[in-house]
């Protein structure tokens, strides 16, 4: 006999991280949700006025208010109803906003996998969201300042206490160091000052830290290498190169 499949009404906020075709009639949307962590949702890829969701509630990082229907024994379930929770006006229409968007939700779908709600996290996505969209000043700090932000609520966040006139950053460890690693994943002594500056940042005062092209792109390729030493499975980012090209050299 076949399982009975119960079906579960749910209101809740998610966050679009990534959506991709099913078939030529429905669209699968990875999401993390204030209540259930990661989801993912079917719904019909009809356009226009046919449109169960709007396509541009679907954009990356787009934030909805949904009623969503939970399935017992699936991996994938449906939203019955969604809208905005939060207006975009510029996310979407801004060209670098834009491009950070698309690259912060390409990391976000790479590396949260949990299942269950995580309700710190999901604030602090929906604040730094919203961050973005308002900010007019300090943009090209943003991505940094959000990957550094992001390691607290993943329990990687380095180790900025332990820095030192002189000292190396030990990525493996997540210490600054006195003396060099014994190993290759390490900064020297002048990357390390730039990302102890860095250690320092927040959305309210990023506008005041600048940094050269240079420094910035040698920062963001850190970062990265550092996720993928504290995370298991962390890919390529494909979007990397276009934040290399917008913000380095």
């Amino acid at each position: 006999m076949h399982a009975k499949v119960l079906i579960m009404l749910h209101k809740t906020k998610g966050v679009v991280l990534r959506t991709f075709p099913y078939n030529d009639n429905y669209i699968i949307i990875n999401m993390y949700t204030e209540n259930f962590g990661r989801v993912s949702y079917m719904t019909s890829n009809s356009h226009g006025k046919r449109a169960k969701i709007s396509r541009a509630l679907l954009q990356p990082l787009s934030i909805l208010d949904m009623e969503v229907e939970h399935f017992n024994n699936r991996d994938i379930h449906r939203i019955k109803e969604a809208k905005s929770d939060y207006p975009f006006t510029q996310l979407y229409r801004h060209p670098v906003k834009n491009a950070i968007a698309l690259f912060l939700s390409e990391i976000l779908y790479r590396i949260i996998q949990e299942r269950e709600s995580n309700p710190p996290l999901f604030d602090y996505l929906c604040r730094s969201i919203k961050w973005l969209e308002i900010a007019d000043a300090g943009i090209a700090n943003f991505h940094l300042t959000f990957l550094l932000q992001l390691s607290f609520y993943l329990g990687i966040h380095p180790n900025g206490k332990s820095y030192k006139t002189g000292c190396f950053f030990d990525l493996l460890n997540g210490v600054f160091t006195e003396s060099l690693p014994e190993h290759s994943y390490y900064l020297n002594k002048e990357e390390s000052i730039v990302f102890e500056r860095l250690l320092r940042i927040n959305y309210e005062n990023m506008a005041v830290y600048s940094f050269t092209g240079r420094d910035r792109s040698n920062i963001i390729r850190h970062i990265i290498q550092y996720y993928r030493l504290h995370l298991s499975d962390f890919p390529e980012i494909k979007s990397f190169t276009v934040m290399q090209s917008l913000f380095g050299d």
